[in-house]
């Protein structure tokens, strides 16, 4: 059958993710690399155990605050999209293509690259015991994990979130076993490692400026980075007004338990300047703990990380494909297989995107930018919750949350933007920020004013025909007042 025989009806996406799926979405997510990372970078920023610990907490409970204010948007406005369509309900096209092409380009594939680049670190760290692996080689087990769940997602989703679950019972069977080994070892240790423990001792040596209280909090809610999944997907969750806010609140207390519990057992084996020095803690736990059998905890990471960047894949594709059908990008990304129904050239462009911000990048930075930019897109969405709270509390709200977590998480946000650049500026900062700012060379003629050349009509139906693919149903604004709808 071609595009031609006659106009095709539109599609629409399955809803396959129930409660079990969508706490493996996001806690699957959550639980990657973070974890396994980047306790040493925390560590390096704050400088102690017992701030070390705080980090971890607070963060657990801005991902908490987050989380359920976005569950009653996503129950407001049950479309996938996140940040973008949400922006674009409340504020109007021109800030809501903003938030979409940053995501779409700059933290979703900055997001898939710093897990892939994990991926590789510890699957290679057996084989490189007294050095680090080589950064080529990194980057090409990186790539290939991409590769990997980018070919799973375009196929079925229904499999990718099955793999999902599958890794998500992994995951936390293996930070089960890193909380009870650290529990045997502490019955077992040294007075040197109970010490650092003790509650006198434990903020010795901590740093206090802004700049390196933001770094941590970066840090450690990127470990976090999953808990606004099940918003981008929407519209393929069942029963939204309840399996939402319902599976971000198992999801994020499972992880923000094992995060402090793995992080105590990190400390009860390792020394705080043994942990800084680490370049893969997990593997450097393993190697004490379990002697000749520490290499199995790079296995663990590796996989783990694995799930988590299948979860993100997953989202992030979503992210692009709404975006597309909602004219913020080329008509191609918001299709779907005629027969899997999956957003396949949507994926597969936020493989390319994803693959070239994988060539200069390392973990640390990565980490760093992505979160600056995600954050200052999280407080213009969270801002949204508040102005509809206020000026629009007629609409219908399957869940509700006080005014002051929303507006938390905002105070949250501006600090998370605004400390690193004033006590520490960095031209990285600029750089993001012009790039922002430089979407409106595209806006302006393309979306604003339509100007649509004919190149890229023609390039859109030789796709359509190539993938196999066709328009999909567009879902209807649910905000009650369409004027929220700005153009």
């Amino acid at each position: 059958m071609t595009m031609t025989d006659k106009e095709p009806k539109a599609l629409k996406m399955r809803r396959e993710i129930g409660l079990i799926g969508g706490v493996a979405l996001v806690s699957g997510t959550m639980i990657g690399s973070g974890i396994f990372m980047s306790p040493q970078f925390i560590m390096g920023y704050v400088g102690s155990p017992g701030a070390s610990l705080v980090i971890w907490a607070l963060s657990g409970v801005v991902a908490m605050f987050a989380a359920l204010s976005y569950a009653e948007l996503g129950t407001i406005i049950q479309e996938s999209g996140g940040e973008s369509i949400y922006i674009l309900r409340i504020y109007g096209s021109c800030p809501a293509f903003f938030a979409a092409i940053t995501f779409v380009v700059v933290v979703k594939p900055l997001g898939i690259a710093a897990m892939a680049i994990s991926i590789g670190e510890y699957a290679l760290a057996p084989f490189y015991n007294s050095c680090q692996p080589p950064d080529l080689v990194v980057k090409c087990v990186a790539a290939v994990a991409i590769l990997v769940v980018a070919i799973v997602n375009i196929l079925n989703s229904r499999i990718a979130v099955r793999i999902q679950v599958v890794f998500l019972v992994a995951k936390v069977l293996v930070l089960t076993f890193i909380v009870i080994g650290g529990i045997v070892k502490l019955i077992q240790s040294s007075s040197v490692i109970v010490e650092n423990l003790k509650v006198e001792n434990a903020f010795k040596g901590t740093q206090y400026s802004l700049s390196t209280l933001g770094m941590g909090v970066y840090q450690g809610l990127w470990s976090y980075a999953g808990w606004y999944n099940l918003n981008y997907v929407t519209e393929e969750l069942k029963r939204p007004e309840v399996n939402l806010p319902r599976a971000v609140v198992i999801a994020i207390s499972l992880v923000t338990g094992l995060y402090l519990l793995v992080n105590v057992s990190y400390l009860t084996v390792m020394t705080p300047k043994e942990l800084m020095s680490s370049s893969a803690v997990a593997v450097t736990w393993g190697n004490k703990v379990l002697g000749s059998w520490g290499w199995t905890m790079s296995v663990a990471a590796a996989l783990s990380a694995f799930g988590s960047l299948n979860g993100t894949f997953f989202s992030g594709g979503r992210v692009c494909f709404v975006a597309a059908r909602e004219g913020h990008l080329p008509d191609i990304l918001a299709m779907a297989h005629v027969r899997r129904l999956t957003p396949s050239p949507a994926l597969i462009f936020t493989t390319v995107v994803s693959l070239l911000v994988l060539i200069p990048g390392d973990f640390q930075s990565i980490v760093n930018f992505s979160s600056f930019t995600a954050w200052f897109f999280y407080g213009i969405t969270l801002s949204g919750l508040v102005y509809l709270k206020i000026k629009k509390p007629e609409l219908p709200r399957p869940y509700k949350v006080p005014i002051i977590l929303p507006v938390l998480v905002i105070i949250v946000a501006i600090f998370l933007v605004l400390a690193p650049i004033l006590d520490n500026p960095q031209i990285e900062y600029l750089y993001v920020s012009l790039f922002i700012l430089s979407g409106a060379i595209v806006y302006v003629p393309f979306i604003h004013f339509k100007l649509c050349p004919g190149l890229l009509t023609k390039l859109t139906v030789f796709l359509q025909l190539f993938l196999e693919v066709a328009p999909t149903e567009k879902k209807p604004v649910h905000l009650a007042d369409a004027s929220t709808k700005k153009n």
